[in-house]
């Protein structure tokens, strides 16, 4: 292990910034990271061993104990739960005779839960030794257990084919499908590499965001701030170097769109990045990946080689004197706040993904303290085709605040799940209709994720755009068999109790003191006060940081809003209070203890 680890330290020149690669080859290579290893990392890097440890601390991915040769990370999404979850996990559980979260006596295989893995629409889902299983049924659980057990190697114990497109490639052969439903100007295939490099160079940087501009593009991340806007505040702030990051870490559940354009579109990417790279007057740019998706990481670099060998990156590229710029890949490791732009460049740092005070914003002060460009990657791949086509082609679709097509994750009770490019505009029942799902049969739709709104049916001819329902891309369809409050709304606020940094004592406390309330709801001992003290309570996490902590409420504060008659019908009409306190229940323990008998 001390050798393995000087030769990673070696490969990343003993950077400090770089402890992220660090820790995830050291990780993947022995399924931890040794007491050893983090002395040795903190003495190469000049460290204190706690900052090397609290790094690993706070990210799923990583662990300070053998996680099992074979490490099973199974999806506990609200849609892998609809889907069957629960039965497969059993089925893990009794063939592999632990219980998850432990690892088997011999050390060949962990169990372990996970939040959404970017496979909502083919669902349950796992992750085994960085290789996807989707589909799961009790039965493949038994048989991957079984294959396990004989010696297998993770690609020998696939049972169906390869999914479509790029996932057939040799340097991926993965059975993830893309499930592209609708191609736009965004998904369309036909086109063709270079082309917006070609035309960028024979304009001036501010040309470029100029035309950006024009197109009124909004970031698609799901902020929606200004596209063009931002470019030109990074290129006008001062510093030495600049950057260009592309936010891939999409954690939200329910969404995966990044996920298929990683997979089919990546030069469309890579090519937005070599754009905004030089309207900035960045040479470097930094694709942020979610460890969840490292089944493509030699697919992608791949790419990237054969991009620098065409010198559309590089010294001087296409013959462009002074533009260099590059791109390397940095994944994170399990930490849905770092799709938020601060975290993720303090991930990328080597550091915990812990949000930064703003002001100063990234565009003056990010990576490394240097300006740097956060872009979500729908939005990079959109400035191509604004390059290539013109501004004012871009603002023909869409609305005249939300300019251009929307890439939409659709997932739940639907016949149809995938992704879907759509103009902005398109109402809900638009979209119902679109991905097989009966109006009749549709008791809620959540749009935006667990941190956008939990709508009903009165409200489904609302428009998808930002001057109505704004969306950073996902949907997830609800039917009338669901049990909003159990099944959703509890999964949702689990879900952000999990991945809370705990920052901020907002975020730290208030999620789980009103996961409780609804418990306590759920457990027919609420009173109709209860609702009113969520109702207020939640208001309070609008004072956190950072947007995964002003939105933790959301998933219970829109479902009251939208469905509080989900909520009445479950409360105690008699009473005006109940603390939920059983005295007797408190003392049980004491009173068995002092052979004492209960005097209430």
């Amino acid at each position: 292990m001390k050798t393995f680890t000087l030769k990673v330290l070696e490969k990343y020149s003993r950077d400090k910034t770089r402890l992220m690669d660090i820790l995830i080859d050291i990780q993947s290579e022995f399924g931890f990271i040794s007491r050893e290893s983090i002395a040795q990392i903190a003495h190469e890097l000049q460290m204190s061993e706690v900052d090397v440890e609290q790094t690993i601390s706070f990210y799923h991915f990583f662990s300070m104990k053998p996680t099992g040769r074979y490490s099973i990370y199974l999806n506990n999404s609200a849609v892998a739960n609809m889907m069957g979850r629960k039965e497969v996990a059993q089925a893990l559980e009794k063939e592999t005779g632990i219980k998850f979260g432990e690892v088997t006596a011999d050390g060949l295989i962990g169990l372990y839960e996970t939040s959404c893995i970017g496979m909502n629409d083919q669902e349950p889902a796992a992750i085994i030794n960085n290789q996807i299983f989707t589909k799961l049924t009790p039965f493949r659980a038994k048989e991957i257990v079984r294959d396990i057990k004989e010696g297998k190697k993770v690609s020998q114990m696939f049972s169906a084919s390869y999914g479509d497109g790029a996932n057939r490639d040799d340097s991926v052969k993965s059975v993830v499908t893309n499930n592209i439903r609708k191609i736009g100007p965004i998904l369309d295939p036909d086109y063709k590499v270079g082309g917006a490099i070609k035309k960028i160079i024979t304009l001036s940087p501010e040309d470029v965001i100029h035309e950006i501009k024009n197109s009124n593009i909004r970031g698609r991340g799901g902020a929606g701030f200004p596209t063009g806007l931002k470019w030109e505040f990074c290129r006008n702030a001062p510093g030495a170097r600049k950057y260009i990051f592309c936010n891939a870490d999409e954690g939200e559940p329910g969404t995966f769109k990044d996920r298929v354009i990683l997979t089919e579109l990546p030069r469309l990417l890579f090519e937005g990045m070599v754009v905004a790279g030089y309207a900035v007057g960045a040479q470097e740019g930094i694709l942020y990946i979610r460890y969840e998706y490292k089944y493509l990481q030699e697919y992608l670099e791949k790419i990237l080689q054969a991009a620098r060998e065409k010198n559309y990156l590089g010294k001087d590229i296409m013959g462009k004197k002074g533009f260099n710029f590059d791109i390397r890949i940095q994944f994170g490791a399990g930490a849905y706040v770092c799709g938020e732009e601060s975290a993720l460049i303090e991930s990328a740092e080597g550091k915990r993904g812990e949000p930064r005070d703003r002001p100063p914003f990234p565009v003056e002060k990010g990576y490394l303290d240097m300006p740097t460009v956060v872009n979500n990657v729908e939005t990079l791949c959109a400035v191509v085709k604004v390059i290539l086509h013109g501004g004012e082609w871009y603002r023909s679709f869409g609305t005249a605040e939300s300019t251009g097509t929307k890439l939409l994750s659709v997932s739940g009770d639907c016949r149809f799940p995938g992704v879907y490019e759509v103009a902005w505009g398109f109402s809900v029942n638009d979209i119902l209709d679109m991905v097989g799902a009966s109006e009749k049969n549709v008791q809620a739709v959540q749009v935006g994720g667990p941190s956008g709104s939990l709508i009903g049916p009165e409200e489904f001819s609302r428009i998808l755009g930002y001057e109505d329902l704004a969306t950073g891309g996902s949907l997830i369809i609800f039917d009338k068999t669901r049990d909003i409050i159990s099944d959703v709304v509890l999964n949702f606020t689990e879900f952000f109790i999990e991945e809370s940094c705990g920052s901020c004592s907002t975020c730290r406390i208030l999620p789980s003191i009103l996961k409780q309330k609804v418990e306590k709801i759920l457990d027919a001992r609420g009173v109709m006060q209860d609702i009113k003290d969520m109702e207020e309570w939640g208001k309070t996490l609008k004072a956190s940081r950072c947007g995964l902590g002003q939105t933790a409420a959301n998933p219970i504060l829109t479902s009251i809003k939208n469905f509080r008659h989900l909520y009445e019908e479950k409360i105690q009409r008699s009473k005006d209070f109940d603390s939920g306190f059983d005295l007797s229940k408190a003392v049980q323990e004491a009173c068995v203890a002092t052979g004492r008998v209960p005097n209430i």
